[in-house]
């Protein structure tokens, strides 16, 4: 007999990437990246946080928000793979899940009452799309959750890729100084899709109110204008 469960979204994230294209793949790939969990006003009591501050780290449950309607497929195409390889989607963790729920271990940076939000968690090296549902936030465990043998299957391969970024001072200064470390990083990465790396195409996304356009050249991220939105 087929089970359900109702999910509570417990809390949002606030973060500078208001589309997902760009976001790092996955989380604590750039710990200069800060975002901020907001809860929702049901659960805005304190005592669900009473104890929180004793821990570095958290996991965040959360919901692709952006393919819930999707549907699931068994098979899939990982970005790093090149967009042409497929995997299980079990082997991957890919949106396009049967449950499309996302998990990812953050840092908390400090925890702070803002008028109106009540006590809000400050967090870094999120993985997570402006607006996104969180379904609950367990502390991590380092004595449990970390594995440091660990076997990265496919994913290994790829692990350490990162392009070197040229980003002319006069567009870098319309960023703000606090965010231009993370923005940076994120686009060593090289946020394009994995089956159009060989092209030079122009890209561009939403980060911190601005739309940040960038090409590929030589293994190079060029990025070439900063538009505000």
């Amino acid at each position: 007999m087929e089970e359900s469960l109702q999910l509570h979204v417990v809390a949002r994230i606030r973060s500078d990437f208001t589309s997902k294209f760009g976001i790092p793949r996955q989380s604590n790939l750039v710990q200069s990246l800060e975002a901020v969990v907001v809860f929702e006003e049901e659960y805005r009591d304190e005592n669900a946080l009473r104890g929180l501050e004793g821990y570095s780290h958290l996991w965040l449950l959360w919901g692709f928000s952006e393919v819930h309607q999707q549907g699931w497929s068994p098979m899939v195409k990982p970005p790093k793979l090149g967009g042409n390889r497929r995997m299980g989607v079990f082997a991957t963790r890919s949106p396009f899940r049967p449950n499309p729920i996302g998990l990812s271990s953050v840092k908390l940076v400090r925890m702070e009452k803002r008028p109106g939000l009540g006590t809000v968690l400050v967090v870094s090296g999120a993985d997570l799309m402006d607006g996104s549902p969180i379904y609950d936030i367990k502390p991590y465990l380092s004595f449990t959750d970390s594995h440091p043998d660990a076997r990265d299957g496919f994913a290994a391969d790829h692990a350490d890729e990162r392009l070197p970024v040229e980003f002319p001072p006069e567009l870098l200064n319309r960023i703000p100084e606090e965010k231009r470390p993370g923005l940076l990083a994120a686009l060593s990465l090289d946020p394009r899709p994995g089956y159009l790396t060989g092209r030079d195409d122009p890209y561009g996304f939403p980060y911190a109110g601005k739309d940040v356009r960038f090409f590929v050249e030589n293994g190079i991220v060029k990025v070439f204008d900063v538009v505000e939105l």
